[in-house]
């Protein structure tokens, strides 16, 4: 089907004579003279305008298509004589492909609330709001595979089906063949235990050891029974794993990355992130530019818990060394205190993974959490454990079996190396570029608690 995209008929420098645009009728408004349809096709926030003449055979085309339809206008690209728009189509012909019955059709009204487009998730996209949301996701996904490749990473993909359990948590989906009341593991598929994956980080670091620098970008999954505007059942994480690397590494590899995004889509995003500057978050912008205007705050855990503890806030949890930091401590440091992202660095090891590198001081390990202001934490990682056997009393110590982790423990046997990695929640980042509250606006069709309907 030829045709030309609505944002390059928008960005013309000359009318054309001849122009075929399809898309979605976002309004139509008619007169005794003519009728004027804005289109939208998705590509850009903004909606052509076209003008159809009653009494003609586009007219006729046209028909009783309302809000909703999917049409093809055929015309002229002139200049427009109304204000807000430079350009409008004069069609010479319309063809519809589908009507939407203006009774049922449910986005008659120019705004909705988050919740009840939420209940229909097939159909926010048509929204300029939404419209703009995903648009934005996937020019951040762009940035992403944008910044890996310039800084030599190569993208893996590990596994979504495990056997291991990454975060020791035991809150994991279990994938099974087995018919309901069979509980023989050893009939199952796989003969054992099988779950989806919360991270494919363990993977990641065997490909690491070959080589070098990779990253993956994919699907992740959680059984926790959150019901909080920050967690989802499923959602994507963004997890480099450098060979030859430590702590400070790391910390520089996650700010270059989180800026770069933030660069990438401030400049190629303009148009969608007026929108959420305007109707979302007023202030986005600038907190935005103000991300890139500095360097980002670093601390370690111990001198961030005497921030809190000195700060005269009453916070809902208490603050105290070897507790671990909630979503309030963590936006009072990135907000309040230091105004801008934090690395928060070398935790307690008793609220931290088994492969997390101990430090020299047997208290803590070379971890690191990002916080960002509004979100709280955006990137948590570490150096992972190389000494075989810090790794393998820490294993026991936590009550596994080492045996669950043999071809893991294999890459301290051979060849061990210095390494590290951390994961990103890109739904996350993604609130964070939008200035939107609930995870659910900014992944495509959520899965929550109760939530499997698309």
């Amino acid at each position: 089907m030829q045709r030309t995209l609505i944002v390059d008929v928008l960005n013309a420098e000359a009318p054309v004579e001849n122009v075929v645009v399809c898309g979605w009728i976002r309004t139509r408004r008619d007169s005794r003279e003519f009728s004027v349809v804005e289109l939208n096709d998705g590509c850009c926030r903004g909606n052509l305008q076209c003008v159809v003449d009653a009494g003609t055979a586009a007219h006729e085309g046209l028909g009783e298509a309302s809000t909703g339809a999917a049409v093809s206008v055929h015309g002229a690209l002139v200049v427009s004589p109304g204000k807000g728009q430079r350009w409008e189509v004069r069609a010479t012909s319309v063809e519809v492909f589908g009507q939407a019955d203006p009774e049922a059709f449910p986005l008659q009204k120019k705004r909705h609330s988050d919740e009840f487009l939420r209940g229909i998730a097939h159909l926010r996209p048509r929204t300029n709001k939404y419209g703009a949301a995903f648009r934005i996701r996937a020019e951040a996904g762009y940035a992403v595979h944008e910044f890996f490749r310039s800084h030599r990473f190569a993208l893996v993909h590990t596994p979504v089906l495990t056997g291991a359990d990454c975060e020791g948590a035991g809150e994991m989906f279990r994938v099974t063949a087995l018919e309901p009341g069979q509980t023989d593991l050893s009939r199952d598929f796989f003969g054992r235990r099988c779950n989806l994956t919360v991270s494919g980080q363990l993977e990641a670091e065997a490909l690491a050891t070959g080589l070098g620098r990779v990253y993956s970008f994919g699907p992740t999954f959680r059984a926790e029974n959150s019901n909080t505007p920050r967690h989802a059942a499923e959602f994507w994480m963004i997890e480099p794993e450098m060979a030859f690397a430590d702590l400070d590494d790391l910390m520089e590899l996650g700010e270059s990355l989180t800026t770069h995004v933030v660069d990438h889509v401030l400049t190629h995003c303009a148009e969608d992130l007026a929108l959420f500057d305007s109707f979302v978050d007023k202030g986005l912008l600038v907190r935005l530019k103000g991300l890139l205007a500095a360097p980002f705050a670093r601390v370690t855990y111990g001198e961030a818990v005497e921030i809190l503890r000195k700060s005269g806030k009453r916070f809902i949890y208490p603050v105290a060394f070897g507790t671990d930091l909630q979503t309030e401590h963590e936006r009072y440091l990135a907000e309040d205190h230091f105004g801008r992202p934090v690395a928060v660095y070398n935790y307690p090891k008793e609220i931290k993974a088994f492969y997390m590198r101990q430090n020299d001081d047997g208290r803590t390990v070379a971890a690191v959490d990002m916080l960002v202001p509004r979100i709280g934490e955006l990137i948590g990682g570490s150096q992972r454990e190389e000494r075989l056997d810090r790794l393998t009393a820490r294993i026991e110590e936590l009550g596994q079996k080492p045996e669950d982790y043999w071809w893991y423990l294999d890459l301290r046997r051979f060849g061990s190396v210095p390494h590290a990695g951390f994961g990103l929640g890109f739904e996350r980042l993604l609130m964070l570029l939008t200035g939107m509250s609930n995870i659910r606006d900014v992944i495509p069709f959520p899965r929550t608690p109760g939530n499997l309907e698309f």
